[in-house]
């Protein structure tokens, strides 16, 4: 098996503003691994708020290259416990992880969902995130849009703002990215408008979720406090819905794991992304048949995008049904 990578810079359509800050671009490492005529894609994003260095990533990949090209075409859960044991970054391990799902799929000819007998006749319906901005021009974007979920940014909680989002005949989402205050999370579990949002995602700093309550209005769904499957049991009593991405807790394969332990403890699961291309994206949606919720518009959000694979459209995910995760690039 070989191994390559590249640094690519994706660009976005439009700045794209958090309660952490406006980002008009990404960096993304694409990760290349390929056997006989096969090639598998893998790929993870620089986050600043998860100080993430691609460049230390790429350090690492140059240290164990020859463990990886020398290791023999395994069962992708098999070569997963092989990264296991490297001491990776979930966010790099991901990438590989995928990538090495993808190349396997190929090698098989069979799609991931195959492999894993995952249905995907029903798929969770992905929302578009509207960026941090004045609420008019945000009510605007989601009134001219043509999907039909929403996740909306905020910064802080704005009381009238909250309200004229209610008011709206729009599937809506709210996420603070741990902006709201203790008194915030008060005054939103014990308003019973609130829950018309479907769900309300990340509403304080890690670990400061104890004034949650789990059976309230709100419909608290843990991001940066969920990063992994050992913190599912912690925050089981606060939030009731999760949100797993794959770069969080490194890749398709701990992603099954912590979707069945995640359903035994009663969570609602969401499948989300970063801001990715679609060989992150492809990744993601080929889990949809098993959540909730999914939050999968990466690629939408970028103008550069340099593959093709599963992708979501007006918020339908569209799987290709090709083997592996189905990426090719352009």
């Amino acid at each position: 098996m070989k191994v390559n990578w590249i640094i690519k810079e994706l660009r976005l359509k439009e700045t794209f503003s958090i309660a952490y800050g406006n980002y008009s671009k990404r960096d993304a490492l694409l990760i290349e691994l390929s056997y006989l005529n096969c090639k598998g894609y893998g790929e993870c994003v620089a986050i600043d708020y998860y100080q993430i260095d691609l460049k230390s990533f790429i350090s690492r990949l140059k240290e164990i290259q020859s463990l990886l090209e020398k290791y023999p075409i395994i069962h992708p859960k098999d070569f997963f416990y092989f990264l296991s044991d490297l001491n990776l970054h979930p966010f790099l391990m991901s990438a590989l992880d995928c990538a090495y799902w993808d190349l396997f799929g190929k090698l098989e000819n069979k799609s991931f969902t195959e492999l894993n007998h995952i249905p995907s006749d029903s798929l969770a319906e992905s929302s578009i995130t509207i960026s941090v901005a004045g609420i008019e021009d945000q009510i605007r974007k989601i009134e001219n849009s043509s999907w039909n979920k929403f996740k909306v940014k905020c910064k802080g909680l704005n009381k009238d703002s909250v309200e004229m989002l209610l008011n709206l005949n729009h599937s809506i989402a709210l996420d603070s990215n741990a902006s709201f205050t203790d008194q915030d999370c008060l005054w939103l579990q014990e308003n019973s408008e609130v829950q018309k949002f479907s769900y309300v995602e990340q509403p304080r700093p890690v670990d400061l979720y104890n004034v949650l309550k789990k059976d309230s209005f709100a419909n608290w769904m843990a991001d940066e406090d969920c990063q992994n499957i050992d913190s599912l049991e912690e925050l089981a009593p606060y939030y009731k819905s999760v949100n797993i991405k794959l770069m969080k807790c490194g890749g398709l394969t701990p992603a099954l794991e912590m979707i069945q332990k995640a359903k035994e403890l009663g969570y609602k699961i969401m499948i989300g992304c970063m801001t990715e291309s679609t060989v992150g994206i492809s990744a993601g949606c080929l889990l949809a048949g098993l959540t909730d919720f999914a939050d999968l518009d990466g690629a939408n959000l970028i103008s550069n995008d340099y593959a093709s694979g599963n992708f979501v459209e007006n918020g339908k995910i569209v799987l290709s049904g090709k083997p592996g995760l189905g990426i090719e690039l352009k």
